[in-house]
């Protein structure tokens, strides 16, 4: 089925319900769960928290606890290790 045909089937879906306010509620409540669902993503970060984690990984580094790599295949080799 493409998307247009799931829009289509979702709207006639709507036109029965759109009798009963309260399925009616049902529905749009379901449907700001399923939105929400897609729009949540854990890596986004506030850029207070962004600049902080810069910070921090600055400090380390002058601290001398930063890693570094002579070549790809050192870095490489790192990677694969975790």
């Amino acid at each position: 089925m493409t998307a247009l045909q799931l829009n289509a089937e979702i709207y006639r879906s709507l036109g029965v319900l759109s009798e009963d306010e309260s399925m009616l509620k049902r529905a749009a409540k379901y449907l700001k769960c399923l939105a929400a669902e897609l729009t949540y993503d854990p890596t986004l970060m506030s850029k207070e928290d962004f600049y902080a984690r810069v910070d921090e990984a600055e400090r380390e580094i002058a601290e001398g606890k930063g890693i570094r790599f002579t070549d790809k295949a050192e870095m490489n080799a790192w990677l694969n290790s975790l």
